[in-house]
Formats: structure tokens, C-alpha cells, sequence
């Protein structure tokens, strides 16, 4: 006997159907509102840039201990804001040291601070899986009026991953390569980007190993600025902790605090920007305080 498609099981299964392939469908070739937001993220499934209204985003008087590299990274940014000449940029090192964290802020504080002959600039994030289709995303971008920094947090690649081969391509070794009004930032814990074992493979199975691992090293070449983060000494640390206690008004006994914040870190093997916001909030809780 022939199903009844016009039952509530019925129909109920041909709207899942129905929903699932317009998940799988290529999407069209729409244009993003880059008025709606100065931060999107970019998703690869749908080739589209949803708005961030509310970036996660700490102010950069905050970032302590890294003021070398922050001045570094924001002059390069505010030339790129300003039409000049700027490199893509590697920011690489320990965790939990404010990498991703100083690319969010220096994108607020140029936006903020910008001078008259500056463009605003929209940050947008790219996923490491989606890196792939990064020549998809410069398409988008490669003709629009606005500044962008196209930013990948935690970049790294593992073996048999080749998608490292698209984004040299797009950052300097394509016919294209990088349009004018893109600038690529990425983090990575690796200052190389592939683990030591894999380019340590390469080398031994290569029918020339030196050839084969330039292919490999040569993708950390095409950012012009490396950014080195390094694990704070505890007066690094206790810097980090006051400067959010004053800028956040936590009312407390500054030697509790110390010791606290010194067993905080202990408890956890490490002293670092992340820890020391880690230990900010406990204690903002512990006071009744929000922030």
C-alpha cells in the first residue's frame, strides 16, 4: 500500500530532506554587509561572513609583558590601515601569552585612533579547517572598498595535511596572491607551523631532503613579521594581575592578592596572561564583583 505523504510522519520527513539539501547546496554569490559590523567570521560550508555585533576582545593597556611586540604589530597594522606597505604577520610562541588576544586589540585601537587618511578595518577569522578555502574568501574581498585583516588562531598542520599549499599560495606564490587590501595575522604555539616529526619524515623519505623540507619551512617565509611569545617571569605576572585588579577597581588586600595569585599559578604549572585573567575572575566572583 503507497505511503501517505500527506501524514504528520510524512511530512515531517520531507521537510528534514528538504532542509538537509539546502544545507548541500552551493550557495549564491552574495555580497556581505560589511556595514553591519567590524568583525565577521567567515564559513566555509555556506561561502558566507556572518557579523560579530560584540567582539570578545580585551583593551590593550591590559596586555602587559608584551610591549615589544604589541608596538611592532600595531605600527604594522596602522601602515596597512593607512594604504602603506605591511607584512602578514606570525604571531608565535607560549600559550596563554595574549597572541590572539593583541590581534583583536590592535584592531580596536586603530579603529579607534585612526588617522583622517586611514579605512576602517573589519577583522575577519578564518577557521584552520577552512583554510583551504581561503582563495574563495580573497575572491570576496579582493574588489571591496574596505581594509582587511584576515586572522587564524592556532594555525598549524599536521601530516598528510596539504592545505598549507593554499595558503602560500594566496599569501605570496599564486598569480593572484594577496590583494591589496588583505593582510593575513595568524597564532601558532609552532614558530614553523608543522610539527618537528613531520618535517623530520619529509627529510628521511625525500629523494632530495633539503628540497623538500624548503617546501615546508618556506610557508612561516611568507610572513614578513614574526612575533616571538615567551612564558612571563613572576613579576611579568604579578604586573599582569595589579593592572587588571586597578583597571577592574577589585578592592583587596594587594599582599593577599600576591600570594594568591602566586599559588594560582602554581596550582596550575604556569604563569601566563591567560592564568592571570583565569585568577582575575575567581577572585572578582569571590568579591561580589562583575565585570
Amino acid at each position: 500500500m503507497p505511503a501517505d505523504l500527506t501524514s504528520p510522519e510524512s511530512m515531517a520527513l520531507l521537510k528534514r530532506i528538504a532542509d538537509a539539501l539546502e544545507r548541500l547546496a552551493p550557495a549564491g554569490d552574495t555580497q556581505a554587509d560589511f556595514a553591519a559590523a567590524d568583525a565577521f567570521v567567515w564559513y566555509a560550508a555556506g561561502r558566507r561572513l556572518a557579523p560579530v555585533p560584540k567582539v570578545n576582545r580585551v583593551e590593550m593597556n591590559l596586555l602587559r609583558g608584551i610591549d615589544r611586540v604589541r608596538d611592532q604589530l600595531a605600527e604594522n597594522t596602522s601602515r596597512f590601515a593607512r594604504g602603506l606597505p605591511a607584512n602578514n604577520a606570525l604571531l608565535w610562541g607560549a600559550r596563554g601569552m595574549g597572541k590572539s588576544s593583541l590581534v583583536k586589540a590592535v584592531h580596536a585601537e586603530i579603529n579607534a585612533t585612526k588617522p583622517a587618511d586611514a579605512r576602517p578595518l573589519k577583522l575577519i577569522e578564518i577557521h584552520r579547517e577552512d583554510i583551504e578555502t581561503l582563495p574563495d574568501l580573497m575572491g570576496l574581498l579582493r574588489s571591496d572598498p574596505h581594509r582587511f585583516i584576515v586572522f587564524c588562531d592556532d594555525l598549524s598542520f599536521d601530516a598528510d595535511d596539504t592545505s598549507y599549499k593554499s595558503l602560500k599560495a594566496v599569501l605570496e606564490g599564486g598569480i593572484e596572491g594577496r590583494p591589496d587590501n588583505v593582510i593575513f595575522y595568524a597564532t601558532s604555539n609552532r614558530r614553523h607551523l608543522l610539527p618537528r616529526d613531520m618535517m623530520d619524515n619529509e627529510r628521511s623519505t625525500a629523494i632530495n631532503p633539503g628540497e623538500a623540507i624548503e617546501e615546508k619551512v618556506s610557508l612561516s617565509d611568507r610572513f614578513g613579521l614574526w612575533l616571538g611569545f615567551h612564558k612571563c617571569s613572576q613579576d611579568e605576572y604579578l604586573d599582569i594581575i595589579f593592572g587588571y585588579v586597578d583597571h577592574l577597581g577589585l578592592k583587596a588586600d594587594r599582599d593577599t592578592i600576591r600570594a594568591e595569585a602566586l599559588e594560582w599559578a602554581t596550582t596550575r604549572g604556569a604563569r601566563s596572561g591567560r592564568t592571570a585573567w583565569q585568577f582575575i575572575q575567581d577572585l572578582a566572583g569571590r568579591l561580589g564583583k562583575a565585570i
